[in-house]
């Protein structure tokens, strides 16, 4: 019995590109073109009418980019699996796009031989990154896991400061050369800004997020 063939649909603003990756993609005995599409309005038409197993989308369409085609079919809870292609590969684009739902990432300048592999890995439910394009995305995610540090006031910090030494509300009203209701005052602010109850937790949390280096 003959395996299914995967149904694709292409999707790219330059009908040459278009043109070559229809052709080499259909050459392939495993694999199916229902549909092209040149905007991404078009692109999301077609994809609701002949839900394919994959849509293979170009990053920059002229109404809309790829990765936002991607969120909308996530949106409307449309099970094609998108992979982008795309001559812009920054680690932030590629992680937005995975962020967003997208199955793969592919540079445009892909070998017809790694883009039908990927399409293929993609119908089988992978999610298809190339190892040049690993290292900004790891990048990324480290970046991103990073706890994003609150702005403190040049007077808070000092107050936080203070509190990392040990010294007491009086003490640093003290040495600020400030009323003690002062430094309760920025005190307050500085336990909200880190989420914070006490003075011993606002230490740790600023020593978490690198506050008192």
């Amino acid at each position: 019995m003959a395996q299914r063939r995967v149904t694709v649909v292409v999707v790219d603003d330059h009908p040459f590109f278009r043109d070559g990756v229809t052709r080499g993609l259909a050459r392939d005995g495993r694999v199916e073109i229902v549909g092209e599409a040149g905007t991404g309005a078009e692109a999301l038409a077609v994809i609701g009418r002949e839900l394919p197993d994959v849509a293979l989308v170009d990053y920059q369409l002229p109404d809309m980019n790829g990765v936002d085609v991607t969120h909308a079919l996530r949106r409307d809870s449309v099970a094609t699996r998108v992979l982008l292609v795309s001559a812009v590969t920054d680690g932030a684009v590629v992680f937005r796009a995975l962020e967003e739902g997208a199955a793969g990432y592919l540079a445009k300048d892909a070998p017809r031989t790694e883009l039908i592999d990927a399409v293929m890995q993609v119908a089988r439910g992978e999610t298809v990154i190339p190892g040049a394009l690993t290292e900004g995305l790891a990048a990324q995610i480290r970046l991103r896991a990073q706890p994003s540090a609150p702005a403190l006031t040049p007077r808070e910090l000092d107050v936080l400061k203070g509190f990392a030494r040990g010294l007491s509300i009086p003490q640093l009203a003290a040495e600020l050369f400030v009323a003690p209701s002062t430094v309760k005052t920025h005190t307050q602010r500085l336990y909200e800004k880190l989420d914070v109850s006490d003075r011993a937790a606002a230490v740790a949390a600023a020593m978490r997020l690198r506050l008192l280096e």
